[in-house]
């Protein structure tokens, strides 16, 4: 049985006030690589998950960013759960992060919440049912010219070594586009997108549970999303994506072509 979207928000509030109850508050850092790094309040607040989860669905199986996949083997339902999306903004004490929870089914995304406990903005959506914050629907910008867009993106974790660095798609960004900003969040992005504050997003080696809510936000909220090569994103490693408008998605594409 297919959770409900109500269920979503209440998990992604109380993984948020633990966050939120943490901000400001000296850390625990561990180093998962040279620049990546995770503190004891991602932790927490993904053993709430997944013991929650657990509880209520016993036969799906997890996929947390922290501790990995808990196969639950008797059902078809996976949830994808990032307890802390913008580690490195919280760890510094910038309150620009979230919790992203997805339900999949049959490995296509049914439901997805994004919780920013900061700003108390939730944002949620179900297929075919549209995307909303808190209360009200949302739909993604009606800008039409790439000139006049405001796009976001983000960095790989290994952007120093890897020839996939996204710089070169930035640089492309950069001289076609109003402006472009990084925010250190990729679940904020996508929502962002979905609620026509930002008008697109692109962004190089990301996991499941980074995208899988926000991209469902993006297409309930009349938005276009693909990965690189302008094809369907499926469940499967490696991820990346473009996310935007009808209009302005073949605009992206043309720039990512030619960078």
């Amino acid at each position: 049985m297919q959770p409900r979207i109500d269920e979503l928000i209440r998990l992604a509030k109380g993984a948020g006030k633990i966050l939120k109850d943490g901000f400001g508050k000296q850390h625990e850092i561990k180093m998962k690589g040279v620049i990546d790094l995770v503190t004891e309040i991602d932790k927490q607040a993904e053993d709430y998950l997944i013991t929650k989860i657990r509880n209520m669905h016993p036969g799906d199986m997890i996929t947390g960013e922290e501790s990995g996949t808990h196969n639950g083997g008797s059902t078809a339902g996976q949830w994808l759960v990032d307890p802390l999306d913008g580690t490195l903004n919280y760890a510094h004490g910038i309150p620009i992060f979230s919790v992203s929870i997805a339900y999949a089914l049959n490995g296509q995304v049914m439901q997805g919440v994004v919780y920013d406990p900061m700003q108390d903005e939730c944002f949620s959506a179900v297929r075919g049912q549209g995307a909303f914050l808190n209360e009200r629907r949302l739909q993604v910008s009606t800008v039409d010219k790439l000139v006049g867009a405001m796009l976001c993106t983000g960095f790989p974790y290994d952007v120093h070594t890897t020839a996939e660095n996204n710089l070169n798609y930035f640089a492309g960004f950069m001289r076609s586009a109003q402006a472009i900003r990084r925010l250190g969040s990729a679940a904020l992005d996508l929502s962002y997108v979905a609620a026509g504050r930002l008008d697109g997003f692109w962004e190089l080696q990301l996991n499941a549970w980074d995208i899988a809510a926000g991209m469902l936000m993006v297409e309930e909220a009349g938005g276009v999303v693909t990965d690189m090569a302008a094809k369907p994103i499926e469940l499967v490693p490696p991820y990346s994506i473009v996310a935007s408008t009808p209009v302005l998605h073949p605009q992206m594409m043309g720039i990512i072509a030619k960078s």
